[in-house]
């Protein structure tokens, strides 16, 4: 499963030597450890960095910003975007905080298959003053757990990725000199130096922790992007439901649904799809709220939809008619699997 939540992080924290860190060498740092995972398909090219400076004396104040930095194959080649980032942040004199943030696509492997997350891992880098630089590594999938967050056994799932998280770990620990520090456990799971603990010898912190937490989480960032309304259907449902999938330039992002007995409908983000899930659904939730406007039960919102689609860039309705599911659960597992 993809979650919106980190499953699990490591840090590294390295002291600066007498001449300080630059921001130029945290740029080459943090593409180091980019390659890393990408020499195991944990990232890929088209990774998007940030790059943020604020002044040390005083955080509000920010001296540079960019965001939506794409990773080349060699993202540090002269004229880059990001090595023009790093180059203009080098230039800058006096105590300040650096962070760069590598959100990365990556594929997860299961038996006769490979699958493509927009965001498998992130890579958080900070600077403090030129003193102390501290790397953090986050996942955002269980593939690399003996149990995934529904408290599934996935031997196979597990023994094709595992591997590969603990190869990358040891990679970023060799090039910064030190082993990581697992962070805390979580809802979902608890690192370890080399991946994750087992949680078949201990059980989960919480039972079925995606089931648990991802509705809410995709709900809070979904409601986030959306002005405040009282015309809204319910979230929730315990009926069957009615979909559609959403699709831009052969992409999944999502599915809009209806149910088939009560009063709810929505918008279910397709994880692996990354911010443009999330960014499309906003678009469609909109289009709910019109429909609820005009007075239409949810199973005529949804007939409505095929007809009064948001513009382009949230995407199209992939079926001519609804598809029909079990469950809303059911249909918020295939967005969070496939």
């Amino acid at each position: 499963m993809i979650t919106s939540t980190p499953v699990g992080d490591w840090t590294w924290e390295i002291p600066a030597e007498d001449a300080g860190i630059r921001p130029a060498a945290a740029a080459r740092t943090a593409v180091a450890v980019w390659n890393e995972l990408t020499e195991r398909r944990l990232a890929a090219p088209g990774s998007r960095a940030g790059l943020l400076v604020r002044a040390g004396s005083k955080l509000r104040d920010v001296l540079l910003e960019r965001h939506g930095l794409r990773l080349t194959t060699d993202p540090l080649a002269p004229g880059s975007a990001f090595a023009q980032a790093a180059a203009q942040a080098d230039e800058l004199d006096g105590d300040f905080v650096l962070t760069i943030r590598i959100d990365c696509p990556g594929w997860w492997f299961e038996p006769g298959s490979e699958y493509r997350a927009e965001k498998l891992f992130s890579i958080h880098l900070e600077v403090w003053d030129g003193r102390l630089l501290v790397v953090t590594l986050e996942t955002y999938s269980d593939a690399w757990l003996t149990m995934d967050t529904r408290d599934r056994e996935q031997p196979e799932v597990y023994a094709a990725n595992a591997p590969r998280l603990a190869a990358a770990l040891e990679g970023i620990s060799a090039l910064l000199g030190s082993p990581p520090t697992p962070g805390d456990e979580n809802r979902h799971a608890a690192p370890s130096p080399t991946g994750f603990e087992d949680p078949r010898s201990e059980g989960p912190a919480y039972v079925d922790s995606w089931g648990t937490f991802e509705g809410l989480d995709r709900a809070s960032r979904l409601t986030s992007l959306v002005p405040r309304s009282d015309d809204e259907y319910e979230w929730t449902t315990e009926h069957p439901v009615r979909y559609f999938t959403v699709q831009r330039e052969g992409r999944t992002l999502g599915f809009v649904w209806a149910s088939v007995g009560d009063a709810a409908a929505g918008y279910a983000p397709r994880t692996a799809a990354g911010d443009e899930a999330f960014d499309a659904g906003a678009h469609w939730l909109l289009r709910l709220r019109e429909a609820h406007r005009q007075g239409l039960p949810p199973l005529a919102a949804l007939d409505w939809l095929t007809r009064n689609s948001p513009q382009p860039e949230a995407g199209h309705l992939l079926e001519d008619s609804a598809r029909e599911i079990a469950s809303l659960d059911a249909l918020e597992e295939l967005s969070g699997k496939c």
